[in-house]
């Protein structure tokens, strides 16, 4: 039994409805980013262009947006859930090295400890995948 296999057969044995709440709220805050993002992509381009990717800061302020928005809903409701938060780690590692770290890392930086908080997460459900309540079980309880 491969890791991946392992870490899904413990998953299966030991269900946490507060895992389950925590990844709904994830996705439910990837989806609000996502909407506040699209409501002002003004802000967006001028937070990537102080970075190092002026040159394609339109291209990424819409990939950024669209992957929240539908990276959130997919997280929220559990359908593949690895794929969609494989989506999500490098615009977080993005915000993380390139936009909030620019702020310093200090206590009042609290854009880079959110942005920290949410990529450990994403990180955690990556590995840990989906629970009982999501799509991903309900189509493996169907099969």
């Amino acid at each position: 039994m491969n890791m991946i296999q392992s870490i899904e057969f413990w998953n299966d044995t030991h269900h946490s409805k507060w895992l389950a709440a925590l990844r709904i709220l994830l996705g439910i805050f990837i989806f609000a980013k996502g909407v506040a993002f699209i409501s002002n992509t003004e802000a967006l381009i001028d937070l990537i262009n102080q970075s190092s990717f002026n040159f394609y800061a339109f291209i990424l302020a819409h990939y950024v947006a669209c992957a929240h928005l539908v990276g959130g809903i997919m997280i929220m409701l559990g359908a593949q859930t690895r794929i969609f938060i494989a989506f999500q780690l490098p615009i977080l590692l993005g915000a993380i090295l390139f936009v909030n770290i620019t702020n310093g890392f200090s206590a009042l930086n609290s854009e880079l400890w959110l942005s920290i908080l949410v990529f450990v997460l994403l990180v955690f459900f990556f590995i840990h995948g989906s629970d009982e309540w999501s799509f991903d079980k309900m189509g493996k309880k169907n099969d």
